[in-house]
């Protein structure tokens, strides 16, 4: 069996896994993820009872339970290359031997409900709307570093978006996946509109703001508000679903990422008092993961 360097798996003196600081004993099936690392205290105010807190830099992470359910939650950071490490990490500390530093026999399956803000981009998802990105459309590039992405993409909605958007951004090229179908079943109530989300690899130009640099292609956002392919429409912009279900769908994890609009791209709209919807949505998802 194949034994993995520690130049590849880092793990720190104390056992714990190198940007997390997790150990393997510390770490629930159950995953709620969030990007900003206060919002994990948030999270956890809602605990029975707690067994860990660790902090490294942007990863904070907490385990405890809630109603019986053992469930860690833990920050990302910002971005796909965050979640490009999240996920490795957490995969490893699931199915990686850190004593033997070998694949486990028997696969362990988590299940990651990602929980973020986003900006609409419909008149159907205005402020304070949850958006589950039943599908996302990735921006980033990170799956396309890892070998047999197109097991998990949506080749024909991505052959969609490039003739529909006419697209002229040099050196990236959208890529598709679809979040855990049931997970979505799991969360998704009347409450949750089901949605395709643009997983951005920038908070500015690549979500089509304009400060004082010009944009590439300044139709880019008209294009991908009129896009409809199968019956879809793109609903909304954030930076880390793709690489969430992308990845944990070629690991065999169920992973999937539910948001609530704070910015009106449409309108022109912004909410930055948004703690009260958040917690509205902490509250729903752990209550059915």
């Amino acid at each position: 069996m194949k034994t993995i360097p520690e130049s590849e798996l880092i793990i720190n003196a104390d056992g714990g896994v190198f940007h997390l600081h997790l150990r393997p004993e510390q770490l629930a099936d159950r995953m709620v993820l969030v990007g900003d690392p206060a919002r994990v205290d948030t999270v956890a105010a809602h605990f029975d009872t707690r067994e860990c807190d660790v902090s490294n830099r942007e990863f904070h992470a907490i385990t405890g339970t809630y109603r019986g359910k053992r469930i860690t939650a833990l920050s990302h950071g910002i971005g796909a290359d965050n979640i490009d490490i999240v996920l490795n990490e957490l995969d490893a500390l699931a199915n990686i031997d850190f004593r033997t530093r070998e694949m486990k026999p028997k696969p362990r399956r988590l299940t990651l409900v990602r929980i973020g803000t986003c900006g609409g981009l419909q008149p159907f998802t205005p402020i304070g709307t949850y958006v589950a990105a039943e599908r996302s459309i990735g921006f980033d590039g990170v799956l396309y570093f890892y070998a047999h992405s197109e097991r998990v993409r949506d080749l024909k909605l991505e052959e969609a978006l490039l003739r529909q958007l006419d697209w002229r951004i040099e050196g990236v090229r959208p890529y598709a996946v679809a979040a855990d179908a049931s997970l979505i079943e799991q969360i998704c109530g009347d409450d949750i509109l089901r949605g395709v989300t643009i997983a951005a690899n920038g908070f500015y130009g690549p979500q089509g703001r304009e400060l004082r640099l010009p944009l590439a292609d300044p139709e880019l956002n008209r294009k991908i508000e009129a896009f409809e392919h199968a019956g879809r429409r793109i609903t909304n912009f954030e930076m880390e679903s793709s690489a969430l279900a992308g990845l944990a769908a070629l690991m065999g994890h169920r992973a999937m990422t539910v948001c609530c609009v704070i910015a009106g791209r449409v309108d022109q709209r912004m909410n930055t008092a948004y703690k009260g919807s958040m917690e509205g949505l902490i509250q729903t998802v752990l209550d059915r993961i």
